[in-house]
């Protein structure tokens, strides 16, 4: 669950954050990753439903077709 926050205070890109209902110790199948994703206070994350690769992708390319847009202008 801090690994997004570290990265997104690493980079100046948005970081897509995805928990995962599998994983060690009292996960409680990927609240425990969620919560701790969506209290962040690094900016440019965007925290995906647990489980959720298909939207975190698709929100991957919304990103890229906004950068495209921009530059085709």
């Amino acid at each position: 669950g801090a690994l997004p926050s570290v990265v997104a205070g690493l980079v100046d890109v948005p970081v897509i954050a995805v928990p995962t209902s599998t994983g060690y110790g009292v996960g409680e199948k990927g609240f425990t990753a969620l919560f701790a994703m969506l209290q962040s206070c690094a900016p440019g994350i965007a925290t995906m439903n647990i489980d959720n690769g298909y939207g975190a992708g698709v929100y991957a390319i919304t990103i890229l077709k906004q950068i495209e847009k921009r530059i085709n202008e």
